[in-house]
Parts: C-alpha cells; structure tokens; sequence
C-alpha cells in the first residue's frame, strides 16, 4: 500500500499563529549593517534567539500541546531533546499545568539542562541517557509505550510543523523588500518544512537554503538517496542539528520546497559564532550560527539582494566557549597539533625550540605521553601560528631537522582522543 504524504499548509500556519500570538514573542527582523557591508548585500537577521526560551522551538511543542485532548494532557506528555525542544515543552507544561517526562542526551550542556528545569518545574522530570538525540527518543519512546502518555515530537508532527512555519509568516510580516534567499538551520527539518512552505506559497520566487553540520548530513543525504536515510555516525558538536535521522514528514515536505541544502564545517561553525559574538553582540548556539555560516558559500548569488537569516537559537553554555575558539583556529589553519618524537640526541628539545619554531610561532600545549621517559619519549605538542601559510614551513623544518611527528589534525579518531 502505498504510503500517504501528510503535509501542511499556510491555512494551518495562520491557526498556529493565533494559538502562539499570546505565548511566544514576536521576536525582531534586523537588518544587520555588519554582515550587510560583509557580504554587499541586505542581510536580515531573524532573532529567535530572543524567543521566550531562546530559540524557535517553544512555537512548535505550544502549538501540539495547546491541541491536545483533555485526556492526552491528563496522561502527560514525554519528548526527547538535544536540548531546546525541551525547554519549549518544559514552558508549555507549565503554562498549561501538564505533567512531563523529558528525555535529553547525556551529552547536552549543562545550561540546556538547567535551563529546561528552570521553565517546567515543578510539572517536568529531566531525564538524561545516551550519547545522541537519537538514543534520548529511542528511550522516550519506550516510556511513552510502557505508560501510554503523549508523545511531543520535536520535529515530525504536522502540529509541530505548523508552529516552527509562524517564523515565516512574522518574516514576510516584517520585511517591505522581496527577500531573495532564506537560510535556516536543519536538524530534523521542522523549522525549514515550516517556514519553507510559508514562503513557498506567499513568496514563491525566494530560495529556500536549508543549512546541516557537515558532520550531520542527515536531510542532505535522504534526499540524494531518495528517501530517508539513518546515519551510522554523526559529529555530535553542533548539539543543535546532531540528528542522525529526519523525519518522514519533514523529508516529504522538504523535497518539494527545499532549493538546496548547504554544509558548513563545525570549524566554520565556530569562526561564525566568534564573529557573532565579537562584531554582532549576538550570542548564538552552534545551530543558531548554521545559516550565516553559509553565507560565504553563496557570497556572490546574493550580491545586491534582501536575504535572511534564521538565528534559531541562543542556547550557549559559556563553558564550552574555549572549545569553539580551538574548533576556529584549527578551522583557520592556525592551530596544529601533533605527537612528536624528538631524536636520541643532546639538545633536541632546544633545538626544536630554536630551529624548528617559526619567529612568531607558539607552543600552547606541551606534554610528555610516557611521564618515567621525559628524555626520549614522544611529546604531545599544540602550536598556534599567526599566519596559516606558515603551517608548510613549520612542516619542512621538522623534516629537515629530523623530527618524526604524527599530525594529530587529520586524524579523527586520535584528535577526539587526545584533544
């Protein structure tokens, strides 16, 4: 038999509006004078990292619960999180005095976590389990089997669609210019399915850029391959977009009104949020950051034209701030680690210093891997360097002085280890 595409439509988006118009904010449209000169063109920034939860997710998870039967609610609600979709129905259980079991991976930030406790106490328990967003919903789901409650997908639900697709109508709102280009991130494809079919029905001329980690391909994958597609492993840094399967409905609805799907480096990733935060005084999340990083992709289809980008959230633990500048620097070419064996010889760790550093060179981390054999054993070395094209002399140096080393950069595996 086959299988019947649910879809949604401007009508169900304009019913998600008046449900949400007295719950979330209608967070600004800003034409952003930096990254407009940046890239000559008029680039707007939709600010949903100034929603209620500091993020977009809050429109969708209000707009399924809101429409629950009395007897759904009374049997309280699960979900599964990597962190935002939590804190959006941790507020709407609150808000609706509903009863909440929320499942999150071990692995999201501490602020998500609290900040999800914060908005549901005392209706919502927070549970944490697995690596992935996939492992948290394969454990949401059990429970919500065993115990018969509501599930609230973050993503895979017309109702939850429709909620994501009101950033789009407040966009068109806002905005007197045709608007060339929309780019917004993807993780299961709620907020592009949404706000895509918005557009695609009010302003069908303007291309809809769906923008994924590329260590998280997932709908830029199932569309190639013509259906939807798990993926065996994913980076998991941008926490925000880390899903390693889109949903039915969202990939229904993406082939049809997706223009293309851009990937950005999480290094990229990082550049973008420092920049942000440093030019913009905008403090964006990881995923919040996805679609002005791929701005530079598409710097010369965009020259002259009214473009926006979809800030989807600002959910960013300040403890993770040093590992977003070392992501940037490796990104730029600027950081380089390795394991480095000095030679059997007097004076080579002086002669590393002198003859193989560059003059402005820098070592940042130094540590012997075996500590009873400082003499000969091999060395764990970080070096910044201040420009990246000294990278290939610092290389040629090492060969010539005889210096074997392992390029701990190029290998995953050893740098996730190490590093």
């Amino acid at each position: 038999m086959e299988k019947t595409e649910q879809s949604v439509h401007v009508k169900d988006i304009l019913v998600a509006h008046q449900a949400l118009k007295d719950v979330v904010v209608k967070t600004p449209l800003q034409r952003d004078a930096i990254l407009s000169d940046k890239y000559e063109a008029d680039v707007y920034l939709k600010r949903e990292d100034l929603q209620v939860v500091r993020s977009f997710k809050l429109r969708g998870a209000y707009n399924l619960m809101q429409g629950l039967s009395e007897q759904e609610l009374q049997r309280g609600v699960v979900c599964a999180s990597a962190g935002n979709h939590a804190q959006g129905v941790a507020y709407s259980c609150k808000a609706l005095g509903v009863r909440g079991k929320i499942f999150m991976p071990s692995t999201t930030p501490r602020q998500k976590v609290s900040r999800v406790e914060f908005f549901g106490e005392p209706f919502v328990d927070v549970v944490l389990t697995g690596d992935t967003f996939d492992d948290a919903y394969a454990a949401a789901d059990q429970l919500r089997q065993e115990e018969d409650m509501t599930f609230i997908h973050p993503f895979d639900d017309v109702r939850t669609i429709a909620g994501q697709g009101t950033v789009g109508m407040e966009i068109l709102e806002d905005i007197d210019v045709p608007v060339s280009h929309v780019f917004m991130g993807i993780g299961g494809g709620g907020l592009v399915s949404g706000v895509g079919t918005y557009f695609k029905e009010i302003s069908p001329s303007t291309k809809i850029i769906g923008v994924e980690p590329a260590g998280a391909p997932g709908m830029k994958t199932s569309l190639e391959r013509g259906a939807v597609t798990s993926l065996a492993k994913i980076n998991k840094f941008v926490d925000g977009a880390a899903v390693k399967t889109v949903g039915s409905i969202t990939y229904d609805i993406s082939k049809r009104i997706v223009d293309r799907i851009s990937l950005v480096e999480e290094g990229h990733v990082c550049s973008t949020m420092l920049n942000l935060y440093n030019e913009n005084a905008i403090v964006a999340e990881p995923a919040g950051a996805l679609s002005i990083a791929a701005l530079d992709e598409y710097r010369d289809e965009i020259r002259g034209k009214a473009v926006v980008c979809v800030v989807s959230g600002g959910n960013n633990d300040i403890d993770r701030m040093q590992e977003v500048k070392e992501r940037s620097m490796i990104h730029q070419g600027l950081k380089h680690y390795f394991i480095v064996n000095f030679p059997q010889r007097a004076g080579a760790l002086r002669e590393f210093l002198i003859d193989v550093l560059g003059p402005t060179d820098d070592i940042t981390r130094f540590e012997y891997t075996k500590k009873n054999n400082r003499d000969k054993g091999p060395v764990l070395c970080g070096i910044e360097l201040k420009y990246r094209e000294d990278y290939s002399s610092l290389i040629d140096r090492m060969d010539k002085k005889g210096f074997a080393y392992i390029e701990i950069n190029k290998d995953e595996d050893l740098f996730n280890l190490l590093i």
